[in-house]
């Protein structure tokens, strides 16, 4: 007869509501708690086996299974661990927030580096209340003359215990679902969840649905095994077939050879790989199981760049494995997923505190037993420690590019265009990591060569001396620009990620001599003829047709003898000015008129073009509007695109202007 016991030992009874409602903010993870629970429990009497206090019984097995049953509205997690005695059920479970991990850590404290607790807190039981109506506990303890417990409780601060019937060491917890949450007696819900926190567990987790038909599979009778169901022998006779031999004659050849095969129930799998990739030693993994790794993973079909292997044991315990995924194309969002284990269990993704926020483009795993968790395991306390984890990281991810930059240089430039991004992102966001990365920050040139800030600015012998470095934001719109650069011996880096606009400002702050500028913010005085004709007679008159003729009365012209004589206009913008709109776009300002910022667009008229000159001779001419429009038009498109309205007018205009040819 089961006895009636006294309350559990919290302080208010408005304490287990609180726990069982608002202590996890995600309901299904109490899969992982009590799947947590049982793989601690597996590594304790494994432990305890270690050190000869325990002797496993013949045909044991480390697993945990769950099962779920729609008809009964129930869950069951069984667990092949230590088991409890009704005083441990006692002492652990109907003492809120007291810890069983806890105090086997502290007993054995000399004893338990290699494996891993995962429970300390002691809360993560109750989480089951948070889906069910009722839960039971069956458990045999491993001790000598131990005697099964059967312990039952609705949810409210009283409990029952008595004698249970457990034959088998270890540990079986129901749940009676509750009926918001009968999806969690679904086999594809749970398998989910699980997949989710529990697919890296240290102990294999298997799923079965109570309700589910018998499945079956044929194997080899030499594949057979003792744990094998066997439901029926088949044997299969040779195959032959009736062949030409060489001389042209039939005969009969076997093409199969006999088989005897059995029908066996089919075999559980593991939804647990209990040794994943982070836990081996790099040098016993593969380039073919990284990148099989990262696939499972991550689900993506394309193959990682390269990847850092972190293996860590001292000061902290830190494992894991950082990809750089491929985000070349213009429809990739740069966004990548690092997720957070604590010794194989999952605990989110992209936690901003142990993971440095540029590397939170990349995607990968890191495990470390030693992260200070808050009560419920789904984020971090505020310590110092985590700090230097984060550093750690860092420095490891700085340490392999700026290595890789040093001793194969070939590969490195390889992958710059894909990895460039991650880098100046964190040369932006993480200043020690900048430090240790800044001379290995390339930049492709119009040659598509790559060169180092040294390469492109030297040290100047005078501090008062400043370097300009042109760059190209879009080499098919600037191509005008570049053909005039490559003329005369100039060159360009190419910057056109979005990521470029704050690095290169970010580079101009902490290098006060250097100066970035798009090869379109100006004329460079290079590709200007040395002349002292004195150009203000034409500046003026050719001023006055373009505002008068564009109607753009503040439009900024400025007439130069060009190089090259093909070269009619370019349309120029300052760099502070084209910075200054880029920001207004940022902000959702772009219709807004720059000028009012001090800056606006300026059109270069080439005086060594026939166009121009005619222009200038010809300004009251019948044809003199129409060129002034296409001559402007023509400046812009090399410089950006048309408005839709500015568009159409320039297609007709060009229409227009091969019919008056064939006049």
């Amino acid at each position: 007869m089961a006895q009636k016991h006294g309350n559990l030992s919290i302080n208010s009874e408005n304490i287990f509501p609180i726990i069982k409602k608002w202590l996890y903010s995600d309901h299904d993870i109490f899969v992982r708690e009590l799947i947590s629970n049982g793989c601690d429990a597996i590594t304790k009497l494994r432990k305890l086996a270690s050190m000869g206090e325990y002797e496993f019984p013949e045909g044991h097995k480390e697993e945990i299974q769950v099962i779920v049953d729609a008809k009964e509205k129930t869950m069951k997690f069984i667990d092949t661990g230590l088991g409890m005695t009704a005083e441990e059920v006692e002492e652990y479970i109907t003492q809120i927030a007291f810890s069983g991990a806890t105090e086997f850590l502290e007993k054995y404290k000399d004893k338990t580096d290699q494996d891993q607790i995962i429970g300390h807190f002691g809360l993560g039981f109750y989480s089951a209340f948070m889906v069910a109506d009722k839960v039971y506990i069956d458990s045999l303890s491993y001790k000598d003359g131990a005697v099964p417990v059967h312990w039952e409780c609705d949810g409210g601060t009283e409990y029952d215990i008595e004698d249970g019937v457990r034959e088998q060491v270890g540990t079986q917890i129901t749940l009676f679902l509750n009926e918001d949450s009968l999806m969690f007696a679904n086999e594809s819900k749970v398998e989910e969840v699980i997949q989710k926190y529990c697919s890296f567990m240290p102990v294999e987790i298997f799923l079965t649905d109570a309700n589910k038909e018998q499945e079956y599979e044929t194997i080899d009778e030499s594949e057979l095994t003792e744990e094998d169901v066997v439901v029926e022998h088949i044997h299969e006779d040779a195959k032959t077939e009736e062949k030409e031999n060489e001389n042209g004659e039939k005969e009969t050849v076997e093409v199969s050879p006999a088989k005897d095969l059995v029908k066996i129930n089919k075999r559980p799998v593991s939804l647990s790989d209990t040794h994943p990739l982070w836990m081996k030693h790099p040098n016993d993994c593969t380039d073919e199981e990284y990148k099989a790794f990262y696939h499972k993973v991550f689900a993506d079909f394309k193959e990682p760049l390269f990847w850092i292997h972190l293996n860590m044991d001292y000061p902290f315990n830190l494992k894991g494995i950082l990809y750089f995924p491929q985000i070349n194309t213009e429809y990739d969002s740069i966004e990548g997923t690092i997720k957070l284990y604590n010794s194989q269990v999952f605990i989110a993704d992209n936690i901003k505190e142990v993971i440095p926020e540029f590397l939170m483009l990349l995607k990968g795993v890191i495990d470390c037993p030693d992260l200070p968790l808050n009560v419920s395991r789904s984020a971090l306390q505020n310590d110092g420690f985590v700090k230097k984890i984060s550093d750690y990281i860092s420095k490891k991810v700085a340490d392999k590019l700026s290595g890789m930059c040093k001793t194969d240089r070939e590969t490195y430039e390889k992958y710059w265009d894909d990895i460039s991004p991650f880098i100046k992102f964190g040369y932006i966001k993480d200043q020690k990591f900048g430090e240790k990365i800044k001379d290995y920050v390339l930049f492709k040139n119009m040659d598509q060569k790559y060169l180092t800030l040294s390469d492109l600015a030297p040290v100047p012998a005078d501090e008062k001396d400043k370097t300009t470095i042109y760059y190209i934001t879009d080499e098919v719109q600037q191509s005008q620009y570049i053909n005039m650069f490559k003329e005369q011996g100039l060159d360009a880096v190419i910057l056109k990620h979005n990521i470029d606009a704050a690095f290169i400002s970010q580079l101009e702050q902490q290098n006060p001599n250097l100066a970035f500028k798009r090869i379109d913010a100006d004329v460079e005085g290079a590709l200007k003829e040395d002349s002292e004709e004195d150009l203000t007679d034409i500046t003026t008159a050719l001023t006055e047709l373009f505002r008068k003729t564009l109607g753009k009365e503040n439009l900024d012209v400025h007439v130069d003898k060009l190089k090259n004589e093909d070269v009619s206009a370019v349309i120029t913008l300052s760099e502070e000015s084209r910075r200054m709109q880029d920001m207004m776009k940022m902000y959702g300002m772009a219709g807004m008129d720059p000028a009012m910022f001090g800056g606006a667009e300026s059109l270069t008229l080439n005086a060594n073009n026939q166009l121009v000159q005619y222009l200038f001779k010809h300004g009251d001419a019948e044809n003199t509007p129409i060129i002034c429009e296409q001559l402007y038009d023509l400046a812009v498109l090399s410089n950006k695109q048309l408005p839709a309205d500015q568009m159409t007018k320039f297609i007709a205009r060009s229409n227009k202007i091969m019919q008056m040819l064939t006049k």
